[in-house]
């Protein structure tokens, strides 16, 4: 696959490459993909295992754990060796923790396999938004992490409905065996078809300092920080509700097992569509406009969430219809956040996409774990803990990112 020339002009879009589109949206897959297909077996998983409910779920904060950790690594792995390298090692990990799940006898086997699964699975991620960086401009960026947003939304569309067909086929073994083959399709495809877009500024910048000091100098860069404190806290609405959604949608508001991915899905739906519709504002608005009025309404949205929770008023048919609104604001704000912090400093690229990968999963896990420790069988716990990061989110972008030309 040839290289993409860099858009100059933010006027003229660039053609969309739309087989680099695919490929780094199914390496950026990985990480979705894994999360999402087994949510539904967990039931089984601890039944096969002879584990308790809680601790079948500890393999999914284990993933997340691997997946906030991992992606320290290979964003400034990225800018020192390449961008290939790291994700082939990413792909062949991922393989092989795949496998190791596949066969665990216990659960805690499974927690192992399941964090090293996810350091593979983040190298997806984490190089992706490097290479599109490297590839094009700040507004073509905007559009390109949009689109990708089309192909990696299709995880939490079609995941947990493949996720429960393969159990039906074979058992929860049987999404581990798929994921296995998934991490061998995706990796063939990188060695094959990506070629190195590293450019050389970004080598000499990497050979200068080590990982600890471009973190430093990253940290210092108070734009950075917000782009990043405005992504991760907007993201972790996302995780908090995929953790809580199990429980929220079939316990409290009573939907059967079947029809739990299509209420998932729908919330998918929502989140690429929202990413589309980004994708074309883009074309007669820049992202940091859009940026500063998605965090106002997502606050809002999120203002009114709280209230339908705590009243009880409509019950699942005001609550799940809200939180679909407040997702949808995924889409605006995680493309236009990278690009924005990407822009910042686009020779220490790999080390932005891996600092904001890190973060947005930490922030993503304390919140989740936050709404899990006041859980009381409502969704208060979850709208509160949503709201606040909402509110957290603007304010990052309001004092820390935007210029005051971008903000409304």
């Amino acid at each position: 696959m040839g290289a993409v020339t860099s858009a100059n002009s933010s006027s003229s879009p660039v053609p969309t490459p739309w087989g680099l589109v695919i490929l780094l949206g199914s390496l950026t897959g990985m990480g979705p993909l894994a999360i999402d297909m087994y949510l539904g077996t967990l039931p089984q998983i601890a039944e096969t295992l002879s584990a308790t409910p809680a601790a079948a779920q500890a393999t999914m904060a284990t993933f997340l754990a691997g997946m906030a950790i991992g992606q320290i690594f290979y964003g400034p792995a990225s800018d020192r060796v390449g961008r290939r390298a790291p994700l082939l090692l990413g792909s062949a990990i991922f393989l092989a923790a795949s496998v190791g799940c596949a066969l665990a006898a216990n659960i805690e086997q499974l927690m192992v396999w399941r964090f090293i699964q996810a350091l593979g699975a983040c190298a997806g991620g984490v190089v992706a938004r490097a290479i599109i960086r490297d590839r094009f401009d700040h507004l073509e960026s905007a559009r390109m992490l949009s689109l990708m947003m089309l192909i990696m939304g299709l995880a939490p569309i079609l995941a947990p409905l493949l996720g429960t067909a393969l159990l039906s086929l074979g058992g929860w073994r049987l999404n581990f065996w798929f994921m296995a083959a998934f991490g061998v399709a995706v990796g063939l495809a990188a060695f094959f078809q990506l070629k190195e877009s590293r450019s050389e500024a970004t080598a000499v910048q990497a050979a200068k300092e080590n990982p600890f000091q471009a973190y430093f100098a990253l940290a210092h860069q108070p734009r950075l920080v917000g782009y990043a404190l405005a992504g991760a806290l907007n993201g972790a609405t996302l995780f908090t509700y995929i953790s809580a959604s199990p429980g929220l949608i079939m316990g409290t508001y009573g939907i059967s097992t079947a029809a739990f991915p299509i209420v998932f899905g729908l919330n998918a739906i929502g989140i690429v569509g929202s990413g589309q519709l980004n994708r074309m504002l883009l074309r007669r608005v820049g992202p940091d406009p859009v940026l500063a009025r998605a965090s106002l309404v997502a606050a809002c949205i999120g203002v009114v969430l709280v209230l339908a929770a705590v009243t009880g008023i409509g019950g699942g048919w005001t609550v799940l219809p809200l939180i679909f609104l407040l997702l949808c604001s995924f889409g605006f704000m995680q493309g236009n956040t990278m690009a924005g912090a990407l822009n910042v400093d686009p020779t220490r690229a790999g080390s932005i996409s891996a600092a904001m990968g890190a973060l947005s999963f930490a922030t993503g896990a304390l919140a989740s774990s936050l709404a899990a420790l006041f859980h009381d069988g409502t969704a208060r716990p979850m709208a509160l803990v949503m709201l606040a990061a909402l509110v957290g989110s603007a304010l990052a972008l309001r004092f820390l990112a935007l210029p005051r030309a971008a903000q409304p």
